[in-house]
């Protein structure tokens, strides 16, 4: 056994086997030990022109862009392991009125992909789960053949989403999850919408299923599993995963550009493709973990970091669990935006330059998706503005 697997074994252990302890160790915070392995990487310290410079430019472009749409909710800017610039603003709740603070966890709707694809990933690195193996490896009353664990997380399945085949196969007046989406794929025999593999096509069910070959290596209820993969480890404190109604009603809230709520929907149990509530902290904490090979090893990050999908031409692409922009000459642009009921969510990684931003909105706004204006001023980005040119 080379060195390299026994590394990953030992952290499989870490992660898993923690509980099993001695008796000379029962009653200690094994939870100290996952921590100890510091998964977040030192960077090359900033000059404080540096900082101030980019302090400035993030402050006017929340300015232009965020404050001035009356925007509702949480930003963040980062950079080498500092955060630069924060902005936490409006309510979390309108009635009760609860205002949003550095600690509120926002509902960051298909980001929540991006932790899941994570999710998946540590545990492939732990030898709990097999990249390219066949999903009915792990859900074997599945029907479908040929689709495997990467192709749900790049969505090249083929499967159909279950927000169009659940209308007219479910009592909307039941809460549905994931389980029962597995069921009813089976139970109905709906086709794939092409050959796995063939092309891509974005799919919520793809990270519903993933979150089911999570909840089965682990043992674990999706929310814990991802709890002990990627919150406790890095003291994500302000993270969450939901799968209930009553969880759900419990979290803050989303809310249409009237500022009205929303209520609970039929779908709105469903989690691994959305249901993430976290804070931009946290997810900066995620993103930087995502530079260690602690957290993520070598070989898993090139995999998650990189297009899969070169079918149609043009810049836009996807990773495993990431989006990104891709242009000859220029630097890639990895992020994940967001959209679910009222909540509208955007993160960049700025990878070529160990810089993150964040925008969390929980009522419903555009202008958060429209960071890619500021990631210009920290690399060479694929986009241009008519301001621009």
């Amino acid at each position: 056994m080379n060195t390299r697997i026994l590394f990953y074994f030992f952290i499989g252990i870490y992660l898993f086997l923690g509980s099993c302890s001695s008796d000379s160790t029962k009653g200690q915070d094994n939870s100290k030990k996952i921590q100890d392995l510091n998964y977040f990487p030192k960077f090359s310290s900033l000059q404080l022109q540096e900082i101030q410079q980019k302090r400035k430019i993030s402050n006017e472009f929340y300015r232009k862009y965020l404050q001035s749409s009356n925007f509702n909710g949480s930003f963040l800017v980062a950079k080498h392991g500092k955060i630069i610039y924060e902005r936490y603003v409006g309510n979390a709740s309108f009635s009760p009125v609860e205002k949003n603070t550095v600690s509120t966890p926002l509902h960051v709707a298909s980001i929540s992909k991006v932790a899941t694809a994570l999710g998946a990933l540590r545990l492939v690195d732990a030898g709990k789960v097999i990249l390219d193996e066949d999903i009915r490896t792990y859900l074997p009353e599945i029907l479908y053949q040929g689709i495997t664990v990467r192709m749900l997380l790049n969505h090249r399945s083929g499967i159909p989403y279950y927000g169009y085949f659940t209308a007219n196969t479910w009592d909307i007046s039941t809460p549905l999850t994931n389980k029962d989406i597995l069921t009813l794929l089976n139970k109905h025999k709906f086709p794939l919408n092409f050959q796995p593999g063939k092309k891509f096509s974005y799919c919520n069910t793809n990270f519903a299923l993933l979150a089911l070959i999570i909840e089965r290596a682990t043992k674990q209820e999706f929310p814990a599993a991802m709890h002990t993969l990627i919150f406790e480890p890095l003291g994500m404190k302000n993270s969450f995963f939901v799968n209930s109604k009553a969880s759900w009603e419990n979290a803050t809230p989303s809310h249409l550009s009237n500022k009205k709520r929303f209520d609970f929907e039929y779908t709105d149990a469903v989690c691994g493709d959305k249901n993430l509530f976290t804070t931009p902290r946290d997810l900066y904490k995620m993103d930087q973990a995502t530079y260690s090979d602690l957290f993520l090893s070598p070989e898993m990050r090139a995999e998650m970091f990189r297009g899969y999908s070169y079918e149609n031409p043009g810049k836009a692409n996807y990773g495993l669990g990431i989006r990104m922009k891709e242009v000859t000459g220029k630097d890639t642009y990895f992020f994940h935006t967001g959209w679910w009921h009222g909540s509208t969510s955007c993160y960049a990684s700025l990878r070529n330059d160990s810089a993150c931003i964040v925008a969390i909105s929980n009522v419903y706004s555009k202008n958060v998706y429209s960071i890619n204006r500021l990631a210009l001023q920290f690399g060479n980005y694929p986009f241009q503005f008519a301001e621009e040119k």
